[in-house]
């Protein structure tokens, strides 16, 4: 199968230039292709986990991914999809993120170098970090239309608010990556979210209208909801990969409830089950559609954290709705007993383990009945724990139906 019926009926593919053009490129050999990853903090999340697969699913089909690390863009921040300026980080603190996610990559692509295609990791700070400024206006800067660059939906959402000359240039720096990875690498498709079809756009046009050679672009489709809500945001925040973030039994939880009707996309989006398979599990109806959940979960949690943790999600999720004895890897907390002997209210637990946002919230959560411990329900604001109730399995927390977490005596 051509790489790009392979991504389009697994549902990637948003927006393609040159179609045509390049369909016949991955029919005739290996392509380079990239994707940009701006080190805006030290994971990457479930945003990022999209064009990650379709890199996977490229780099099987024999073609060869290069991971752009933004070490320099990430100096300027991409003002696509946002409403004011972007923090503006330290060198320190990019380089810090930069590490992070480059150890993150190296568990979803191959880089054995013995292949042809294997997976190469680079950094724009490489050749943007001391860019001669007055040359690069003069060989770059002159090929782009202010005009044609304010038409952009990146900049167009941002002229009323207020858009910096510092952005303004991102859209530069962006094409000057790929022209850089072209001449350095031979790379001609950039790949990423649809939310950056301009500034790929730009890229590519820079580099078939300066060099005359092919130059494409590929979005994919972002993680949003069947009724168009974005995907990957729980009550304690993004669903980052990283598990002291984000742990691997909050991830598999997240996929394990998904609206049915979002099953069968993220199956085929987020996992390598053959598509048969996702057709299969996508077409359960009722109560039967939760095997479906329950693989989804446990694929996407075993691609991102491994399959032990996987399984462990799995046995825990199990045994907390199924009444069983607790296991696996629940979200843990460690009560050292100073800490319980300054504040034993049951609300401020809540909140200080992310259960809820606020002591606020989390009494109005207990008024409203809403919490138990040990599934015996809690409703007196005034609820303590006491160290006795931190032994042996220790002190379990629910609120809601879905949403767990085990204090423990510590040591």
């Amino acid at each position: 199968m051509n790489a790009l019926d392979l991504l389009r009926e697994r549902g990637f593919v948003k927006q393609i230039t040159f179609e045509d053009e390049l369909y016949k490129a991955f029919d005739d050999g290996m392509v380079s292709f990239y994707v940009g990853f701006d080190p805006t903090a030290d994971s990457l999340h479930i945003g990022h986990y999209i064009p990650i697969m379709a890199m996977a699913h490229l780099q099987k089909a024999g073609h060869k991914p290069f991971a752009l690390m933004g070490g320099g863009t990430g100096m300027i921040g991409d003002p696509s999809g946002k409403s004011d300026l972007r923090k503006v980080l330290t060198v320190e603190d990019i380089d810090n993120n930069v590490a992070h996610i480059k150890a993150q990559m190296e568990s979803f692509l191959d880089f054995d170098e013995s292949k042809p295609n294997c997976a190469k990791i680079v950094n724009n700070a490489d050749w943007l970090r001391d860019l001669n400024y007055i040359a690069f206006l003069r060989d770059v800067g002159a090929l782009f239309s202010v005009n044609r660059m304010l038409t952009a939906e990146c900049y167009k959402q941002r002229l009323e608010r207020g858009l910096t000359f510092l952005e303004f240039n991102y859209m530069l720096m962006q094409s000057y990556d790929f022209l850089e990875l072209n001449h350095r690498y031979g790379v001609s498709l950039q790949c990423g979210g649809d939310d950056q079809w301009s500034n790929m756009l730009s890229g590519a046009d820079l580099i078939r209208r300066k060099d005359q050679k092919p130059a494409f672009a590929l979005t994919f489709q972002l993680l949003l909801t069947h009724d168009g809500r974005k995907m990957g945001k729980t009550e304690k925040g993004a669903l980052w990969l990283d598990p002291n973030k984000c742990s691997p039994y909050d991830f598999y939880q997240y996929w394990r409830n998904v609206d049915d009707q979002d099953v069968e996309k993220c199956l085929g989006l987020l996992t390598f089950l053959p598509m048969d398979e996702v057709r299969r599990l996508g077409a359960l109806e009722g109560s039967a559609i939760n095997e479906a959940k329950r693989v989804l979960a446990y694929e996407v949690t075993k691609n991102v954290h491994g399959e032990e943790e996987a399984r462990k999600a799995q046995q825990a999720a199990e045994a907390l709705f199924g009444g069983g004895a607790m296991q696996g890897s629940v979200p843990t907390t460690e009560v050292d007993p100073a800490e319980l002997e300054a504040e034993n209210r049951l609300l401020a637990w809540i909140a200080r383990v992310g259960l809820c946002k606020s002591n606020k919230e989390a009494r109005q959560n207990i008024t409203a009945g809403a919490v138990s411990v040990n599934d015996e329900k809690v409703t007196d604001t005034e609820f303590r724990i006491t160290p006795e109730m931190l032994a042996g399995d220790g002190l379990l927390i629910r609120k809601g139906k879905k949403s767990y977490h085990k204090l423990v005596a510590k040591g």
